[in-house]
């Protein structure tokens, strides 16, 4: 591969289904076109990701991984970032990160409730699971099907002791789990970051965005949803249960009509002109989110590799060092190597778009 084939563009991002336990997907066969889109064990679109899924029986040994078309041909993000990584990440990031871009983002489409299940720290997966990241993530709801609640479960806020915990997990004791939980209820537009180690679970009929660390690592504590029963490998990462009862976060986490631990208020970061704006939605040592809204033409300048996803309207996106152009509608998503320069944004419709990208390289 030549690498300057890869300058001056973004990348487009075809699908990228990945199988789950948990059924869902009918919203993203509908965005793809399907005549009959229908909720199955393919409820998530992994995005830009470097990151091969777990599965009991993976489909690929690619699962997981995104790939782009360049010059008609089918390529991994991994391969061409590895080949010029740093026009892709950027020098900062190549020096504090390394060759990845330390991101895994998704669509997610429940059709159930997820099971209950916690991710370790980064702290725990370093120290324990010789694993570079843990799996803190982050939700930017997109929708909430009819007839559906639209709840998240975060965090205990009725904390069981170690002990009782273990007993309801060995029991499968799922209401006096639920019972450790009161339910948030959520609306599009709301965004909520879960540390590692907090105990939670999406509810059914939720569209939303995840944006978290590049890792698989989950503990499900509960073993059956929607009729499938977790075979044992894919319950404590193959390392029992008072291995994993070391990764929850017992301390309480209430909830009050004023005040929720995950929720993520938005802050008007600037204008991008006289009618388009950027707010920031989370700015952590994990992760960034932006939401850009454009109502008339701007420029972007991204500091780094970015994802951007056009979640309403469409515009029409031009580098400006090529003249390379793009028309991007609702939920297409492309890729901005940190070395791309301005990016022109025409809107040919109202336009909301997320950008998600990797940390500051000073945390």
């Amino acid at each position: 591969m030549n690498p300057p084939t890869c300058r001056g563009r973004f990348f487009k991002l075809p699908p990228n289904r990945v199988w789950r336990s948990y059924q869902g997907g009918r919203t993203l066969d509908e965005i793809a076109g399907d005549e009959n889109p229908a909720d199955g064990h393919f409820p998530e679109d992994w995005i830009a990701s470097l990151t091969a899924a777990s599965n009991p029986v993976p489909s690929s040994p690619d699962e997981g991984l995104s790939a782009v078309e360049l010059d008609g041909k089918k390529h991994l993000l991994r391969d061409l970032i590895a080949v010029d990584p740093l026009h892709f990440l950027g020098r900062a990031h190549l020096d504090h990160f390394g060759p990845n871009p330390h991101i895994l983002v998704k669509f997610l489409d429940s059709a159930i409730r997820l099971h209950f299940q916690v991710h370790p720290s980064r702290e725990f997966a370093r120290r324990f699971l010789d694993a570079p990241s843990g799996k803190t993530e982050a939700y930017h709801v997109l929708g909430v099907r009819p007839g559906h609640e639209g709840v998240l479960w975060l965090g205990f806020q009725r904390p069981p002791s170690r002990g009782e915990l273990r007993r309801m997990i060995e029991a499968q004791d799922i209401p006096a789990l639920k019972a450790c939980f009161d339910p948030v209820r959520v609306r599009p537009g709301d965004t909520f970051i879960v540390p590692g180690g907090t105990p939670h679970a999406l509810g059914s009929g939720l569209f939303v965005v995840e944006m978290q660390e590049p890792s698989d690592l989950v503990v499900r504590f509960e073993f059956e949803r929607g009729g499938y029963v977790l075979p044992e490998s894919a319950r404590f990462m193959k390392r029992g249960l008072d291995f994993c009862l070391d990764i929850f976060d017992l301390a309480p986490r209430p909830l009050t009509d004023t005040g929720n631990p995950f929720k993520c208020a938005p802050a008007r970061s600037r204008a991008l002109s006289a009618q388009s704006r950027e707010d920031d939605l989370i700015n952590s040592e994990f992760f960034r989110m932006k939401k850009l809204r454009v109502a008339d033409t701007v420029t972007l300048a991204p500091d780094s590799f970015t994802l951007a996803i056009v979640t309403s309207g469409a515009c029409r996106a031009t580098a400006l060092s090529s003249g390379y152009s793009a028309t991007l509608s609702p939920y297409e998503k492309i890729v901005l190597p940190a070395a791309l320069g301005p990016l022109r944004l025409d809107p040919l419709a109202h336009a909301e778009i997320l950008l998600c990208q990797p940390p500051v390289p000073s945390f």
